[in-house]
């Protein structure tokens, strides 16, 4: 790629291909984030790493809005196989506009207790498969000549720091920087490449099972519950469309406000439990 000749922007912010793949879509985030796609004209490749059941039921939701699906499997604790997976589905769907690298891991381990392989467990997963996805997808759109959109799921760990994420936070934060570095490579192809920054939001990855969050149950929080995850995928549906092509190395929180209490919230603790993690 470093060979590559740049070419010119294509003329139409909408001109590449209405082709989508989206990691981790077989619940939440991604679930959420593939049908809102596929309401906007996207035909979508599903990736998932045990759950095929939840991923089938995704592309069935895909196809009942008129669009075409596939599923993978896609183990990134292996992330050079992998990231295979892109091609692929690009290859079955007939081309690829848009990656959505949403499929990740968390720890809730303190660093000082933490083992080597748990530590590159969470890197491979949250970083190094997102950039080895992303390589191979902007490979493609460069290729094809026709531009592209790269959206990456962070998190607010991706700048706040939590006890017991030290390969979460680590990975989110190089995810973020690796995200602007790509959009200032990236943007001569007509490629754009942003992360979204969730804050709590209702999934089975907080172990809320995807059930609609509760108004007044998350009083520390400005919009006092946790999020939808369709909140979630309507951004990433922006960045992945024709109107956000100005838009490129940015960050989009979705938090309900929570990052904007750090010194409010803490003048607020009336003890040190918050140090147990």
């Amino acid at each position: 790629m470093a060979d590559a000749p740049i070419r010119p922007a294509p003329v139409s912010p909408a001109g590449y291909d209405r082709v989508a793949v989206v990691t981790g879509a077989d619940s939440g985030i991604g679930e959420a984030t593939a049908v809102a796609l596929a309401e906007q004209g996207f035909d979508v490749g599903i990736t998932f790493h045990s759950d095929r059941e939840g991923a089938e039921e995704t592309a069935r939701q895909v196809r009942e809005r008129g669009r075409a699906a596939a599923v993978r499997g896609h183990d990134l604790t292996d992330p050079e196989r992998a990231a295979a997976v892109v091609d692929e589905l690009a290859d079955e769907l007939g081309g690829l506009g848009v990656l959505v690298n949403n499929a990740g891991t968390g720890s809730s381990t303190p660093v000082l207790r933490m083992d080597f392989r748990q530590w590159r467990s969470v890197l491979s997963v949250d970083l190094d498969g997102a950039f080895l996805c992303a390589q191979r997808a902007a490979r493609r759109m460069i290729d094809a000549g026709r531009g592209g959109r790269i959206v990456s799921v962070t998190s607010v760990h991706e700048e706040y720091p939590r006890i017991g994420s030290g390969p979460y936070c680590a990975a989110k934060g190089g995810l973020r920087m690796l995200s602007r570095v790509l959009a200032l490579e990236l943007a001569p192809y007509g490629i754009t490449v942003n992360t979204v920054a969730p804050g709590e939001i209702a999934t089975p990855m907080t172990g809320q099972e995807d059930r609609p969050p509760r108004p007044g149950s998350r009083p520390g929080y400005p919009i006092d519950r946790p999020g939808d995850a369709r909140e979630v995928a309507a951004v990433i549906a922006f960045l992945a469309g024709p109107s956000s092509s100005y838009v490129t190395g940015a960050s989009l929180f979705v938090d309900g406000g929570m990052t904007l209490m750090g010194p409010q919230a803490s003048g607020a603790l009336a003890s040190g439990g918050w140090r147990e993690g």
